[in-house]
């Protein structure tokens, strides 16, 4: 099983293990990412969400062979369900990053509550060079975070950068030693068992409340024109590039 989740003394665990693949991410593991989180938010045990990867790796983005066999159409493809899973959880998601976060990788992180990264991550949102656009509300998030200038280099040319910078930009908490990273996300995650949840729940949903309706619009305008990009000239000649291991021709294009 790709997606593994376990409850650790009211802390759920929500492993991405495809190892093999760098935790590339198929259709079935965005249900399995949801079903996962649904089933958080529901029990009431739960008092924190802790979500990691493997040792060097968090996620590379998704896996492209699976991607385009079954691309995203609309709010019913398993990634917006993800997603939308995500942006629902009442509970604090925290996030143990040990290494490479690419893509969605990046982007799910903009709405954890928690972001703890090893000193050895890298963090990018290569969408562009896709022939797609940005994602999950990080056109949005992103500016908000970082300001117009520094976000056009993450977005518009998907330059990637480190643990420091994402803690400098605001995107993650702290920069850990990589075998210190889950040990110590587990360890903020349980402190939320000597706090009232409710209380909790009402402060993270309060905290949210200014933006909530604004990420949530992104997401929609992102993923409408996502799904659109998806059968462009474009990110056809880009993934067949990606297929073919050769850099893609854009001369063509106007």
């Amino acid at each position: 099983m790709s997606i593994k989740t376990a409850l650790f003394d009211g802390v759920f665990q929500i492993e991405i293990a495809r190892p093999e693949k760098k935790n590339a991410l198929t259709m079935a593991m965005y249900s399995a990412l949801a079903e996962a989180l649904v089933q958080a938010r529901g029990d009431t045990s739960v008092r924190a969400v802790l979500i990691t990867g493997q040792p060097g790796i968090f996620t590379s983005g998704n896996d492209l062979e699976d991607f385009m066999a079954a691309p995203p159409r609309d709010e019913h493809s398993p990634v917006f369900v993800f997603m939308r899973a995500l942006l629902d959880c009442d509970k604090p998601v925290i996030a143990a990053v040990t290494g490479p976060a690419i893509g969605i990788g990046t982007t799910m992180l903009l709405h954890c509550d928690f972001v703890y990264v090893s000193d050895e991550a890298r963090l990018a949102m290569p969408f562009v060079g896709l022939g797609l656009v940005p994602e999950f509300g990080s056109s949005l998030t992103v500016t908000r975070l970082m300001g117009h200038a520094r976000a056009a280099e993450k977005l518009l040319l998907g330059d990637p950068f480190t643990a420091d910078q994402a803690v400098e930009f605001g995107l993650a908490n702290a920069v850990l030693p990589a075998a210190e990273v889950l040990p110590h996300a587990r360890r903020v995650a349980a402190r939320f068992n000597g706090l009232p949840p409710g209380a909790v729940r009402d402060s993270k949903r309060l905290m949210r409340a200014p933006t909530d309706a604004a990420v949530r619009e992104a997401v929609a305008a992102e993923s409408k024109v996502f799904a659109e990009r998806l059968r462009s000239p474009e990110a056809r000649e880009a993934f067949q590039a990606f297929f073919d291991k050769r850099k893609p021709d854009f001369s063509q294009f106007s």
